[in-house]
């Protein structure tokens, strides 16, 4: 198969699923059965999830999921990829879609939330003076690409937003204030929260950062670096006009984009380090690290020595 033969598919949608851990059984099934790969989470409140597989694959996949009428209208966002974008197969059963953590949560995104904006006029509030733009995603997804003068969370984890926002609304609500993530599932809550905590004037980019980088008019402006992505890709070019790197190798502060998992199992923090780092550095995100019992550098060259051994035989 060539390069072109696999896509990467990211989608979700609220709303009322009753039978969802039947649902879900059901689903995972399905999804095996096919020969997709990807993780899926099913909840009370809809469906969220990203999948990889064939074209024909995610053609029968898509039309599986519509043929159910309570999803007959789910917006699939679609990526070209060499290959499968995930290992396994996973459907899970949660409690939220997201995990807000939220206690009596009320926020319904059927019924409350901020106003959908499309790319285009997206574009156009990202550059009035007036406007405050707020990355829904975590610190670590911010730090590899974001839009320009965009918010930085002081968050690790959704779950950290309710607060942050409390904490924080008081400056925004007399402003025209937008947000976006990466596929626009976070924003359906997030634009709730900050309604929730009196600010009324609040947008969300439909379709997240992937949508907008489709877009033929807007062509991914305004975005500096990469998109995070919660898969094999780990990253992806978002601008198509201008490229720039804003995020800085932890080791030697060198531009850099790429990001790795830390080589301490104990640790496995996603960190960015330049190829001259890992090499160095053996992966680890500190000298603890690097020098932690269970490290598995030295253990994954041994496999790659070992590899190359028996090839040459």
């Amino acid at each position: 198969m060539s390069s072109k033969d696999y896509r990467v598919l990211l989608y979700y949608k609220y709303v009322d699923l009753p039978d969802y851990e039947e649902y879900c059984q059901n689903h995972l099934k399905f999804c095996k059965d096919l020969g997709l790969k990807g993780r899926i989470i099913v909840a009370p409140e809809g469906i969220n999830g990203t999948v990889s597989g064939t074209v024909e694959q995610v053609e029968q996949y898509m039309d599986y999921v519509r043929s159910d009428e309570r999803f007959a209208d789910i917006q699939f966002k679609m990526d070209e990829h060499e290959g499968h974008a995930f290992k396994k197969m996973h459907c899970r059963v949660k409690p939220e879609l997201v995990n807000w953590s939220i206690e009596n949560d009320d926020i319904d995104p059927k019924e409350f939330g901020g106003k959908h904006v499309k790319p285009k006029e997206f574009y156009e509030l990202l550059q009035e003076d007036d406007t405050v733009v707020i990355d829904g995603r975590n610190e670590y997804e911010y730090r590899i690409g974001h839009f320009r003068n965009a918010i930085r969370p002081e968050v690790n984890h959704s779950r950290e937003f309710p607060e942050w926002i409390a904490e924080n609304a008081d400056q925004w609500k007399d402003k025209r204030v937008i947000t976006y993530c990466t596929g626009g599932i976070r924003c359906e809550k997030l634009t709730g929260i900050l309604k929730k905590n009196g600010v009324e004037d609040v947008y969300q980019l439909e379709g997240g950062i992937n949508t907008y980088s489709k877009d033929p008019e807007v062509k991914g402006q305004l975005f500096d670096g990469k998109m995070y992505v919660f898969d094999e890709r780990i990253s992806v070019p978002i601008n198509q006009i201008e490229e720039k790197v804003v995020a800085e190798c932890e080791h030697c502060g060198k531009q850099e984009d790429r990001m790795i998992n830390c080589s301490n199992p104990v640790c496995n923090r996603q960190y960015v380090c330049c190829e001259d780092c890992e090499e160095k550095h053996h992966a680890a995100c500190t000298v603890e690290c690097k020098e932690h019992p269970e490290n598995r550098w030295d253990a994954e060259q041994k496999k790659q020595i070992d590899k190359y051994d028996r090839v040459s035989k």
